[in-house]
């Protein structure tokens, strides 16, 4: 079955449209998960949307979705291919009102991410990328760019880290590599900051979830970063230690 981006695109944005009509609103409710996290209308609303969608063009391709069914590693393990969705990826930056959360939406096939799709309904951008096809930001209406990694470190090395997350280990790494600089993002868009240059490298320690990385991981790839220590399909979701830089000449933790 032929995937085509646009398609996928056309989706996110869709999703994107509906998260922004909840948080266009005066107040919005929250519940919270058996994890503690956070779960909103938004959250729920573009799942809805996201699901319809794949479902109605990709009949035959399963969803893994974090507002989805738990799905039973027994079933998952004979997927050769499906979706990696997380509806709304930055719940907390989405009930501060930063604006920095996104839309993920990413393939997985035969254990490899080949395609991914972030949405930042807030400020109108999109990246995308497909493997081996290169990656691409579109702000708006405005022309398509292709997006590279920045592998010069000098005159200094600039980090990525999570605007609600940090540790000593990554302070730890930060210090061995001499970082000169350390922006912060919420959701994927830290690693839509390596792909497109604005930074080197996005090291995080703390747990996520394969929803919270696959798309992103498309996109970084794709733009020419080295990303170590994903897996996905796991038996447990959850992701280990991982590292998404620019250039080689920065050690590996793995």
């Amino acid at each position: 079955m032929n995937i085509e981006i646009q398609t996928l695109r056309q989706i996110a944005g869709e999703a994107g449209k509906r998260i922004l009509e909840i948080y266009g609103q005066a107040d919005f409710q929250f519940e919270r998960k058996a994890d503690n996290s956070p779960l909103t209308e938004a959250d729920r609303a573009s799942h809805r949307l996201i699901e319809s969608e794949l479902k109605k063009q990709y009949p035959d391709i399963p969803i893994l979705s974090e507002e989805g069914k738990a799905i039973p590693c027994e079933i998952r393990k004979q997927w050769t291919r499906f979706w990696i969705v997380d509806p709304l990826d930055g719940t907390k930056e989405f009930i501060r009102r930063n604006g920095e959360f996104t839309v993920n939406i990413a393939l997985l096939e035969n254990g490899i991410i080949t395609l991914g799709v972030i949405d930042v309904p807030v400020l109108g951008i999109q990246y995308y990328a497909q493997k081996n096809q290169g990656a691409f930001r579109q702000k708006g209406a405005s022309d398509i760019e292709s997006i590279s990694v920045n592998p010069n470190l000098k005159p200094g090395v600039t980090a990525v880290r999570s605007r609600s997350h940090a540790s000593p280990e990554e302070e730890a790494y930060a210090n061995k590599v001499g970082c000169d600089e350390i922006l912060s993002a919420g959701s994927s868009l830290k690693f839509c900051r390596v792909a497109e240059g604005q930074a080197h490298y996005y090291y995080r320690h703390g747990p996520t979830m394969e929803w919270d990385t696959a798309a992103g991981h498309a996109i970084a790839e794709a733009a020419g970063a080295v990303v170590s220590g994903l897996q996905y399909n796991k038996s447990d979701l959850r992701n280990g230690p991982f590292l998404v830089r620019s250039s080689k000449k920065l050690p590996d933790i793995f």
